[in-house]
């Protein structure tokens, strides 16, 4: 089995426990906050509790942020089978992990966010499970940014005929003609700004909102027919 497939815990590279602390306080909130959505990732999700679409949006849908940065598929798989998704029941589970898996193949991330959703299948059966595609990142002949395209292209695949399972693509423009990234959207080439936050998140708002209007409603109809019996 590939590494990025095998839960591992996270680096301490400064000695100071702040990625064990994170840990712990996720573990915390998940069984304190009861959740609707639970975001799960690296720093995309991370930094994106810092954003204007995350304060106008997603907090309003009782979410709860398990990004940190830095964390690769293993680092991810280790959190979630180690507590973050014990004592809850969310309606909806957002993944976004790939991006700080360095020197990895494709395939071998690929296998990692499988090993991931696998994982959130069997222990969150009645949550529906939204995975974000990874963003174009650095110059135009990039190899990361080659690799990215072809794990997108790997999970395409691997979320066909899944109902409970679905694709986002939140790369909504970000590569010019000319094969740039604006600075104004990433302002190192591969962190989102505030704009690029809106941009690469707005068809996930659009999505969300979608799905929990279309659950509260199946609830609605489920107990409009219970009290009708």
């Amino acid at each position: 089995m590939a590494s990025a497939a095998v839960a591992k815990e996270g680096e301490d590279p400064h000695g100071d426990g702040r990625w064990m602390l994170m840990h712990q306080r996720f573990i915390s909130e998940a069984r304190d906050g009861e959740p609707e959505v639970i975001w799960i990732g690296d720093s995309i999700i991370q930094n994106l509790s810092n954003s204007r679409i995350w304060d106008s949006s997603f907090c309003l849908m009782h979410s709860v942020n398990f990004g940190i940065s830095g964390d690769r598929t293993e680092n991810v798989l280790w959190r979630i089978q180690n507590g973050e998704l014990e004592d809850v029941a969310p309606k909806i589970i957002v993944l976004s992990v790939g991006q700080e898996n360095y020197g990895d193949s494709a395939k071998t991330i690929t296998e990692g966010i499988q090993s991931i959703c696998s994982f959130i299948r069997s222990k969150q059966p009645q949550a529906f499970l939204v995975i974000l595609t990874l963003l174009p990142r650095g110059g135009s002949s990039s190899p990361l940014r080659a690799r990215n395209t072809s794990v997108n292209e790997n999970l395409q695949e691997y979320v066909k005929g899944n109902s409970r399972v679905q694709l986002v693509n939140i790369d909504t423009g970000f590569v010019q003609l000319d094969g740039s990234i604006s600075h104004h959207d990433m302002f190192d080439y591969v962190s989102l700004t505030q704009k690029g936050y809106t941009k690469a998140f707005e068809p996930v708002n659009e999505l969300l909102t979608t799905l929990l209007q279309e659950m509260e409603g199946e609830v609605g109809r489920t107990e409009a027919e219970g009290a009708a019996e």
